[in-house]
C-alpha cells in the first residue's frame, strides 16, 4: 500500500514538472508571436485580443492532463479567435495524443483542426489560398496526433519492460527460495540417514548399562567406549554430510554405496543385534551408483527402525537383483512389545520413499499377519 502511495506521489509529481514545462515553453512561443504580431502594426484590438489569448491559452495547457476535453473545446475555440493559441492547441493535441484513449484524441485534433480552419478562413495569410490553408491544417494535426502516439507507445513499450524485468527478479527471488528449501530437505534428509543409524546404535548400549545390572566393569568399560566412538563417528559423519552439501562438483562427492551394506550390518551385529543378511547380489560394483546409494540408505534405514521400535528382535535381510530384472531389498523384523530406545520423528520413512522414487523404484512397507514389519523397495538396474 505504501509503495503504491508513493508510484502514485512520483506520478503526480511527474505530471506536475511536465505541465510547468509545456506552459512555459508556449509562454516562450506565444511571446514570440506576440513580438510579430506587433511589428504587423495591429491595432490596438487586436494587439489585446491576442495577448489575452495567448495568456489565457498557455494557462490551459497547464490543465490539459486534468481535464482533456474540456481544455481541447476551450483552445480550439481560442484557435479560432487569435493566432497566439495555435501553439497551446497544437501541445495540447500532443499532450492528449500520448496519455488519452482513442476518442479523447479524435475530438481534440477535430476541434483543433476546426478552430484552425474557422481562423483561417477570417485571417487568412498572405499567399496562401484557403484550400491550401486546410490541407496544411489538417496534415499539422494528423502528424501531431502521429506524435503523440509514438510517444505512448514508447512509454508503454518502457513500462512493459520495466514489468518485464520486475516478474523475472520475482521468478529470481522464488527460484532461489524453492533451492534453498531443496537444499535444506537434502540436508534434513542426509542427517537422518547418517545421524539415527549412528545414535541408534549408541542408544541400544546405554539402554543396555541402564537395564543390566550385572555386568561386570570390563563390559562397562567396553560398552562406554563403543558409545563413545559412535558418538565421534556421528560427529565425523555429521561433518562430512555438511561438506558433502557445500560441494560444488557433485561428482566427487564420496557416498556409501551396495558394498558398504556388509560394513553396515557388521556395524549392527557389534552392537548385538542379531542380523541376518542374505545378499545374492554377485557383483556389487556392476550396480549403478545411484541405485547403490539409495540400496545402502535402505537397509541402514530399515535397521535403524529395528533398533528404534523392535529392540533385541532379530532383522533379516535380503538383497536381490541382476542387471535387466532391478535390485530387491527386503527388511523384515517381529514388531516387538520393548519400549523403542530411541524416540522417532516419522519422517525417515517418508524421506526414505522420496528418495527411492527419484531413483526411480517403489517403497512399500506393512505389518505382515506374522507380526513382523516389512521393508520391500524395487529399483532398477538396467541391463
Amino acid at each position: 500500500m505504501l509503495s503504491r502511495c508513493w508510484s502514485n506521489d512520483d506520478a503526480s509529481r511527474g505530471s506536475l514538472r511536465e505541465s510547468a514545462v509545456l506552459v512555459v515553453l508556449a509562454a516562450v512561443l506565444v511571446a514570440l508571436t506576440l513580438v510579430g504580431k506587433f511589428g504587423a502594426h495591429l491595432g490596438t484590438a487586436d494587439l489585446v485580443l491576442e495577448t489575452t489569448v495567448g495568456v489565457v491559452g498557455c494557462a490551459l495547457l497547464g490543465f490539459v492532463r486534468r481535464w482533456p476535453v474540456a481544455c481541447a473545446t476551450a483552445l480550439a475555440v481560442l484557435a479560432a479567435l487569435a493566432g497566439t493559441a495555435t501553439t497551446p492547441a497544437t501541445m495540447s493535441t500532443i499532450v492528449i495524443a500520448r496519455w488519452e484513449r482513442p476518442s479523447v484524441i479524435a475530438w481534440s485534433a477535430v476541434t483543433g483542426a476546426a478552430g484552425h480552419a474557422i481562423y483561417g478562413l477570417w485571417r487568412p495569410l498572405p499567399g496562401l489560398s484557403y484550400g491550401w490553408w486546410l490541407v496544411l491544417d489538417v496534415a499539422v494535426y494528423a502528424a501531431l496526433v502521429g506524435w503523440g502516439s509514438l510517444l505512448k507507445a514508447r512509454h508503454a513499450l518502457i513500462d512493459s519492460l520495466q514489468e518485464r524485468a520486475r516478474r523475472a527478479e520475482a521468478e529470481q527471488g522464488r527460484r532461489v527460495a524453492e533451492a534453498r528449501a531443496a537444499e535444506r530437505t537434502a540436508l534434513a534428509r542426509e542427517m537422518h540417514d547418517v545421524l539415527a543409524h549412528r545414535l541408534s546404535l549408541v542408544a541400544t548400549y546405554a539402554g543396555a548399562l541402564e537395564y543390566r545390572e550385572d555386568i561386570a566393569p570390563e563390559q562397562v568399560s567396553k560398552a562406554a567406549g563403543v558409545i563413545r566412538e559412535g558418538v565421534h563417528q556421528a560427529l565425523d559423519e555429521l561433518r562430512g554430510v555438511i561438506g558433502v552439501l557445500r560441494a560444488d562438483d557433485d561428482a566427487d562427492r564420496p557416498q556409501p554405496g551396495l558394498p558398504e551394506v556388509e560394513a553396515l550390518v557388521a556395524e549392527s551385529r557389534a552392537a548385538d543385534i542379531d542380523v541376518r543378511l542374505d545378499d545374492r547380489v554377485v557383483d556389487k560394483t556392476a550396480v549403478p551408483a545411484a541405485v547403490g546409494r539409495t540400496g545402502y540408505r535402505i537397509v541402514q534405514e530399515g535397521l535403524t527402525n529395528a533398533r528404534k521400535h523392535a529392540a533385541g528382535s532379530p532383522v533379516r535381510v535380503v538383497v536381490d537383483g541382476a542387471p535387466g530384472t532391478g535390485l530387491r531389498i527386503e527388511i523384515s523384523n517381529p514388531t516387538g512389545s520393548a519400549v523403542a530406545v530411541l524416540p522417532g520423528a516419522g519422517t525417515g520413512l517418508i524421506g526414505l520413499t522420496e528418495r527411492v522414487r527419484l531413483t526411480g523404484g517403489r517403497l512399500d512397507h506393512e505389518l505382515t499377519t506374522a507380526g513382523e514389519f516389512r521393508l520391500l523397495a524395487s529399483l532398477p538396474w538396467p541391463a
